[in-house]
């Protein structure tokens, strides 16, 4: 055999020493039952949450409200086309602001995004364009800035910017005078977008699922608040937590009878429901409260946006 042979040789089986990592004796299996092993939701949580209360909105201005829940599937994108659509049948003059790269709010308002030039990509680089960027809905009174897959690139183009954090609150400005509320809806990430949303925002609303890791994710998010006041906008509150997506199981209703029980001031009643309207009613290109008002849906929305309305200080 050459040396090369012995230098790649393994070791022969029997003269490399056993390891023995630990010994293992039996004992008796005690038996533990159900509620040890899964812990119920409220068993989870051992002191209450910390968000902060809003602040009134300057007078002369729209207030500025950013739809924001790190965790996807929320039905963020939901709450922002039927409130901001509710409010507008109602009188209020209202802009949605899309800076989700899915640009799903223009789908769910009518508008279509092939005829857009100008986005929220080119009102935040460009604030210039804050103007013309706006565009109608199938919502009288209700405009729409449009978001689309160029804000995924965003980012990297704002790196080197001074005050980056800062220039959706320059571009939204000329704006708010315009306006009663703009509404912002957001990505399922924390990324310089979503922080620009909130550091041009009065208030924050937060839908939460009523599902197993519905508080954690709200304590991910009530930490990211506290820097970003701390930080960048000290004005910055939460104006509801909203839960969505609800059903009559035992598992939804202890999860929002946990969130209920931590943050009592800020839950808004009615819950929205589970319902297969809500989910038709973006393929037809129209809000819920076109589609079918009279869904559970519709109903929600309606209670929730009656809420809104004098929290915000509408009527």
């Amino acid at each position: 055999m050459s040396i090369e042979d012995e230098g790649t040789r393994l070791p022969e089986v029997e003269n490399v020493p056993l390891i023995i990592d630990a010994e293992f004796t039996e004992e008796e299996d005690i038996q533990t039952s159900i509620d040890e092993l899964n812990p119920l939701p409220t068993q989870r949580t051992s002191k209450p949450l910390d968000l902060p209360f809003p602040s009134p909105t300057p007078s002369g201005r729209a207030r500025v409200v950013t739809v924001i829940n790190q965790k996807g599937g929320v039905g963020k994108t939901t709450t922002v086309i039927n409130i901001a659509s509710q409010l507008a049948l109602r009188g209020h003059r209202v802009l949605v602001v899309d800076a989700d790269s899915q640009g799903n709010c223009a789908t769910g308002l009518g508008v279509d995004k092939s005829k857009v030039q100008h986005t929220t990509r080119d009102l935040i680089l460009s604030p210039e364009t804050a103007v013309t960027a706006r565009h109608a809905t199938a919502v009288e009174g209700l405009h729409m800035i449009v978001g689309d897959r160029s804000l995924v690139g965003l980012e990297q183009e704002m790196l080197r910017q001074l005050g980056r954090e800062r220039r959706l609150t320059e571009a939204l400005q000329p704006l708010l005078p315009h306006y009663d509320i703009v509404i912002i809806d957001t990505p399922p990430s924390l990324g310089l977008v979503t922080i620009n949303a909130l550091v041009a925002s009065d208030g924050v609303l937060i839908p939460v699922q009523t599902e197993y890791f519905a508080l954690e994710g709200l304590a991910m998010l009530a930490g990211t608040l506290r820097e970003v006041r701390n930080l960048l906008n000290p004005q910055l509150g939460v104006d509801g937590v909203l839960l969505t997506m609800h059903a009559s199981t035992l598992l939804n209703q202890q999860v929002a009878s946990e969130i209920l029980d931590h943050l009592p001031e800020f839950v808004i009643h009615p819950a929205i429901r589970r319902n297969i309207k809500l989910a038709e009613a973006p393929s037809h290109g129209v809000p819920i409260h076109l589609h079918d008002p009279n869904s559970n849906g519709g109903q929600d929305y309606q209670g929730v946006s009656s809420v809104l309305e004098k929290r915000w200080s509408l009527i």
